[in-house]
Formats: C-alpha cells, structure tokens, sequence
C-alpha cells in the first residue's frame, strides 16, 4: 500500500503514531521534526489537520488513543515502515524507540 492510496482518517491516524514514536525518548529531535512536516505536506494534510499533528509533537497523543488494532490490516506494512523511518531519521534508535518498535511489530503481527 502507497501513502497516496489511505484515507483521510487514515492519514490522520499514521500521523499520530508517527507522532507517538517521535515521543518514545521524551524528546524531539529536529530531524524527527523535520521528518513529521515532510510527511504532514507528503499526505496532503493542510489547516486544522497540520495543525492537529504540530500540536501533537507539543504534546504526545494520548495512549488510550493509540490502538493498533484499529490499523487496518492492509496498511500495517507501511505503519511499520514508516515507523522505522521515524525513529532512525535522527541517527540515533533509543531503548525506548527500538522497545516501541518491536511491540508495534509483535501487536500488528
């Protein structure tokens, strides 16, 4: 599955668990910045959906709000890749990044 091919709410949804990982170290670093505002524009997100991830690198999105079961089985491919993208795009995998990762990879199977 292609990024052009998911749906709005779809988008919207990779972001915030894109979003999530940023968080996973406490911190965000400004290539990961930089790595969420490539794929904000990347996904065609503009006004209260842009402003919507921005807020989410102020404040990580809730945890009660991230279910990967929710992520279709059809996109889980590219969740995980983009993903791994995240977390790397700063040079540096913390425990807490490479943790999330692999219950994200173990949850979506």
């Amino acid at each position: 599955m292609k990024l052009s091919h998911l749906e709005h709410a779809d988008r919207l949804r990779l972001m915030k668990f894109v979003c999530a990982f940023a968080w996973a170290d406490l911190e965000i670093a400004d290539q990961e910045r930089s790595f969420v505002q490539k794929m904000t524009k990347q996904l065609g997100l503009t006004g209260d959906d842009s402003k919507q991830v921005r807020a989410w690198l102020e404040l990580p999105p809730k945890v009660d709000e991230l279910d990967p079961n929710e992520i279709p089985l059809a996109q889980r491919k590219l969740f995980l890749e983009v993903a791994r993208e995240l977390i790397a795009a700063d040079g540096t995998v913390s425990e807490e990044e490479r943790e999330n990762l692999t219950l994200l990879e173990q949850l979506l199977g």
